[in-house]
């Protein structure tokens, strides 16, 4: 079938299943390094897959998993795919002070810049946590060198969101007066009510026909919409932890799906990273963007 004509953003975010929030009460940080390491091999089927379809996408990546999977986001970069930051330990920013967000921030963006030798310039809060109770991350983010944001989720939810923010990409002018691209995770606006449409747990929830038709509408208004996934999401052998119904729902529902809908939708729809179509919406700035990058191989400081 013929695609979509306007291009939409590929996001997928590096993260290992013992990482997720919802099993967060399963798993302890300190016992990550004992878990079952499943995330190089679904990224890998990941990368064949967009090979495959002749897509590009955005991969925000976790500092922890990059510590661990240097030649992973070498492998990323290789592809020609966009290497983003996913904050370092994947912990909920409002459960953070400034101080540890800003040292995990920091840590992972060098961490990032140290493997690929390039500037590091976008970000992907964990859980979409930076909420109207963390709008203090978004001054962090700038002065630590981001320029463009995909973290704000304009919906009510109770672990995210930002009910009645934009939902098309802008510019933002965060508290202190700094300026940063966003682009908020998709949804469609039904009479006194949002729904949440980008992509995750929404993806494997949803038939397949409603996420096409509901993605379709928002690029039938001329408008580009933003998709995410997992890697773990396309890994249906994964262990399962036990943790409460709700939790076990949200992270397990669907698996076993989810990989040929993301082959579907890779067919219907036209996809390249975050960066270009921010560009292409005019709220980035290529030219500050290529500074950056040139300074960051050249070894300076962001």
């Amino acid at each position: 079938m013929n695609k979509q004509p306007i291009s939409n953003a590929l996001t997928i975010d590096v993260e290992d299943y013992f990482q997720v929030a919802a099993l967060a009460e399963a798993v302890d940080r300190n016992r990550w390094h004992a878990m079952e390491y499943r995330v190089e091999a679904n990224v890998n089927r990941l990368l064949t897959l967009l090979d495959e379809a002749q897509c590009k996408a955005t991969f925000f990546t976790l500092g922890w998993v990059a510590d661990k999977s240097p030649n992973l986001v070498k492998a990323i970069q290789r592809a020609g795919h966009e290497v983003a930051s996913h904050g370092y330990s994947h912990q909920l920013i409002y459960n953070q002070t400034p101080e540890v967000f800003r040292e995990e921030t920091r840590r992972s963006k060098q961490t990032l810049e140290d493997i690929t030798g390039e500037a590091i310039t976008g970000y992907r809060a964990a859980s979409y946590s930076i909420t109207n109770q963390s709008r203090w991350a978004l001054d962090i983010l700038a002065e630590e060198g981001f320029t463009w944001d995909s973290s704000i989720f304009p919906v009510h939810h109770d672990r995210y969101g930002m009910p009645g923010t934009p939902r098309w990409p802008h510019k933002l002018t965060t508290d202190k007066g700094y300026e940063l691209a966003e682009f908020p995770l998709s949804t469609l606006k039904f009479p006194g009510y949002t729904l949440p449409i980008a992509g995750g747990g929404y993806f494997r929830l949803f038939p397949y026909w409603f996420s096409r038709w509901g993605l379709g509408s928002i690029n039938r208004q001329g408008q580009p919409f933003v998709f995410y996934l997992h890697p773990w999401e396309i890994d249906p052998g994964q262990p399962r932890l036990e943790v409460k119904w709700f939790s076990r729902f949200r992270h397990y529902n669907n698996l076993d799906v989810c990989e040929q809908r993301l082959t579907r939708l890779l067919r219907h729809f036209n996809f390249t990273t975050m960066s270009d179509v921010l560009r292409s919406q005019g709220v980035l700035d290529s030219s500050r963007d290529n500074k950056l990058s040139i300074t960051a191989v050249s070894g300076a400081t962001v």
